[in-house]
């Protein structure tokens, strides 16, 4: 139902992984081009990162312990520990949403510590997409222009453009029907789906999934795994997702451990790679 309270279709099934084969099928919009000076230049690169908080010498927390981490274009891993472990922290400070007690963090050949508060803001909007846990859509507002919110932050007022873009990713991610249905009127899948298609209306080089399938059945988060996956395989997308799901970690090309702020392991996925290898 819109807003005006206009049905535009009848009742639709449920989510399947028929309309994400569907949307396999479709182009991906690819990295903008733009953005990526080089080939060889890592998406990300954390050199000695380290976090802490409080003041003075008593009451410091210390977070994260040098932290070295480098992430390439097309990379797909799974960031794992158990709760406390860092990796939260990790992500914020990944995201450009926290800045390093030390150490340098690059993303994209741009150290963020070089670049003044509105630079920083603009390259986190333009690089970086972000996939919650809970979705954080806006009820009130159509599948469509969810996804168009960040055209909206970036460049003000709506036009053809945005929406036709944000349509071009809801029919992308297997949602068309649901394009103009308001996002409290759609299933936990579905939104999960429509906040994947808003993490990559800015064609970012870099998408942050954190806990992207907690709130998901099994079938749901399946779903929106291939998702992820389909984009990561058109578009060369690195992806960085965190989960607690040991059995989607174990679909990823790579997985980092974290543990007591440290990363304790971080390898090449055999099975992924076997499968990969085998494929060719």
């Amino acid at each position: 139902m819109s807003r005006s309270g206009q049905h535009w279709w009848e009742p639709c099934p449920p989510c399947s992984r028929r309309s994400v084969q569907r949307a396999s099928t479709l182009r991906w919009p690819s990295v903008d081009d733009r953005t990526i000076d080089a080939a060889d230049i890592p998406t990300l690169r954390l050199e000695g990162i380290c976090k802490s908080y409080g003041v003075g010498t008593a009451h410091v927390t210390e977070v994260l312990h040098g932290i070295d981490l480098t992430l390439r274009r097309g990379d797909f891993a799974a960031l794992v520990g158990p709760s406390g472990s860092g990796k939260s922290t990790l992500l914020n400070l990944i995201g450009l949403l926290d800045k390093p007690s030390a150490g340098k963090l690059f993303l994209i050949g741009r150290e963020a510590e070089n670049l003044a508060d509105e630079a920083l803001t603009r390259l986190r909007g333009n690089a970086i997409g972000f996939v919650f846990q809970f979705h954080n859509l806006l009820p009130a507002f159509t599948a469509v222009e969810n996804v168009m919110l960040p055209l909206l932050a970036a460049r003000g007022r709506p036009d053809a453009a945005m929406r036709a873009r944000a349509e071009e990713l809801i029919d992308a991610v297997g949602l068309t029907p649901w394009g103009h249905h308001l996002a409290n009127d759609l299933s936990g899948g579905q939104q999960q789906r429509v906040a994947i298609a808003r993490a990559l209306v800015m064609q970012p080089a870099l998408v942050l999934a954190d806990e992207p399938t907690g709130n998901l059945d099994t079938q749901s988060a399946d779903t929106i795994f291939d998702l992820m996956r389909s984009v990561q395989q058109k578009s060369g997308t690195t992806f960085l997702i965190v989960t607690h799901d040991p059995r989607l970690a174990s679909r990823c090309d790579r997985i980092i451990e974290m543990i007591d702020g440290r990363i304790a392991f971080d390898r090449p996925n055999i099975a992924t790679h076997g499968d990969a290898n085998a494929a060719n």
